[in-house]
């Protein structure tokens, strides 16, 4: 993992992970049987949980790294610490590429993703390492990067 990435207290990734795998419960997946629970941790310690919404038209459906980001942006939360990402299936699934995208603009090349698989365990990597010279804000002329 790249080095500067906010350090977890214990505690703080104990709650992470848990509410992560338990927002599996919650996903809407009928179709693929794929459940994906997420959960965000904010700079001011809330912790923001979302699950995978399909839909009949696969590309309508919503991941669940977008429903937290969504969820926590929409609440008000702009600044983040870290994500957990859980699925049933070992080893880990990684945040698809329209999520890493989407992270990519709420976050810096430092945030970290611990991924975990369905027995518990996870992987820890980076935004860099998932998006590396990823498209963003700071793109833009005349704008500044997170």
């Amino acid at each position: 993992m790249a080095s500067g990435a906010p350090v977890l207290s214990a505690e703080e990734l104990h709650t992470l992970s848990a509410k992560a795998i338990a927002a599996k419960a919650t996903a809407h997946c009928p179709y693929s049987q794929f459940r994906v629970g997420a959960c965000i941790l904010t700079r001011s310690g809330e912790y923001i949980p979302g699950a995978n919404v399909e839909n009949a038209a696969y590309p309508v459906g919503t991941c669940a790294e977008r429903v937290a980001f969504g969820t926590a942006v929409v609440a008000g939360h702009k600044d983040f610490k870290a994500i957990a990402v859980a699925t049933d299936i070992k080893p880990a699934a990684s945040p698809c590429g329209m999520c890493r995208q989407f992270m990519s603009e709420f976050t810096g090349p430092s945030f970290p993703i611990y991924m975990y698989d369905g027995e518990g365990n996870y992987s820890l990597t980076t935004m860099n390492e998932l998006l590396p010279r990823s498209f963003g804000p700071g793109d833009f002329p005349g704008k500044e990067t997170q």
